[in-house]
């Protein structure tokens, strides 16, 4: 395998969009650019309210899927280890050095589990997510055949209506379960509210966490009354992590668009009614788009269209100006509107996209910008671990 590190074996242009030392005029577009000086202001501020209010943060490897984030995560942001939703992405991270991975999803199909049950030969904790019955046995013969642990939660679905059970009794009944299993530990409870985390309103999030935390409540008690207890209570993603903190049953957060954002997550509201990139969070992820045409006098075409971005929660927004928008786009083209004609053919543009996750996923590697030079690039480590 090439050294990702010294990139003697690639060409700028072609394996690579930039080198270390470079000006950011002369990165290779469209490609993802990272401004170090947010993201680590981020993840510092992260850091420092879990620490502060007692709570482990687990980061979101998912919406990264990048070894380098989550290793600064760990290193500068106190984080316990990721979560993630695949086995082949636990499998990157563990191989990449991280010691604490969930995968924070059902693990169902034979092969996928086998190669779980043996992601603790790489020097990893793992965890996995449950919520049936049936799930437990395969779980346990895998760990018994490899002689590794895997330690489960059971999952709730608090609302987001996807995996998880729904009542005290289930949860208890999957716990016992688990706990009874030779190669299984019963390590806590998963329940994340996904469907409400991009609700505008902090009022409207509010009520939806309201319903959720009653329900781990009750299910904790439920364990409690069975003698078991639960390491984790995690939850928690960037549209609510404050309130789980303030939960009084909530031990781990689970956030991941915080350290980059994006536009769908910057419209959310604070309880002041701020927009959360106002001030919460900063933009950290940009996709760096230049201008190949401006045929049209009111409109420029730059090289970002649907293949450098996903737009399932809107187009991206232009960071930084009101002179002109991003209105269009299709495979390889982007459309601004520049009725001012401000923008000439080469001018670079830095794009929000309106939603990371998925963007990131379509991208090799992401490009660290400090004060105008590339810093360091970093490669999409688990980009196509769907497995």
């Amino acid at each position: 395998m090439k050294d990702m590190k010294t990139f003697d074996d690639y060409e700028v242009g072609y394996d690579i969009p930039a080198l270390p030392g470079m000006d950011e005029a002369q990165v290779q577009t469209p490609c993802l650019v990272l401004d170090l000086d947010a993201l680590e202001r981020n993840v510092r501020k992260m850091g420092d309210y879990a620490a502060a209010h007692g709570m482990r943060h687990r980061v979101h490897g998912k919406m990264h899927k990048s070894v380098d984030v989550a290793l600064l995560q760990i290193e500068m942001g106190g984080a316990c280890g990721v979560c993630c939703q695949k086995v082949s992405e636990a499998e990157v991270f563990a191989r990449g050095g991280i010691r604490d991975v969930m995968v924070s999803n059902q693990v169902r199909d034979p092969l996928k589990i086998d190669r779980m049950a043996q992601i603790p030969k790489l020097g990893a904790r793992v965890l996995c997510c449950v919520d049936d019955l049936a799930n437990v046995e395969d779980l346990s013969a895998a760990a018994r055949r490899h002689g590794t642990e895997i330690e489960c939660l059971v999952e709730i679905d608090c609302g987001a209506g996807r995996c998880g059970v729904t009542t005290t009794p289930e949860v208890v009944e999957i716990a016992q379960a688990i706990a009874g299993s030779k190669g299984l530990t019963f390590a806590g409870l998963q329940a994340y509210q996904g469907a409400m985390q991009h609700l505008d309103a902090y009022d409207d999030r509010k009520a939806k966490i309201d319903v959720a935390v009653a329900m781990v409540k009750d299910a904790v008690a439920g364990l409690a009354a069975v003698g078991l207890e639960c390491d984790i209570v995690g939850g928690g993603g960037t549209g609510s992590y404050y309130f789980e903190t303030t939960s009084g049953v909530y031990n781990e957060l689970q956030c991941g668009s915080y350290a980059f954002m994006d536009a769908d997550y910057g419209r959310i509201l604070d309880a002041e009614g701020r927009r959360i990139d106002a001030g919460e969070w900063e933009n950290a992820l940009f996709i760096l788009t230049s201008v190949m045409s401006h045929a049209k006098a009111d409109k420029a075409i730059v090289d970002a269209g649907l293949k450098a971005q996903s737009v399932d929660s809107g187009l991206p927004v232009v960071f930084g100006r009101d002179d002109v928008t991003y209105v269009k786009c299709s495979d390889e083209h982007g459309v601004v509107m520049d009725p001012g004609g401000a923008l000439k053919v080469n001018d670079r543009l830095r794009l929000v996209p309106g939603h990371c996750d998925p963007t990131c996923n379509v991208h090799d590697w992401y490009v660290g910008l400090r004060k105008g030079k590339v810093e360091t690039l970093w490669p999409v480590s688990a980009r196509g671990k769907a497995f």
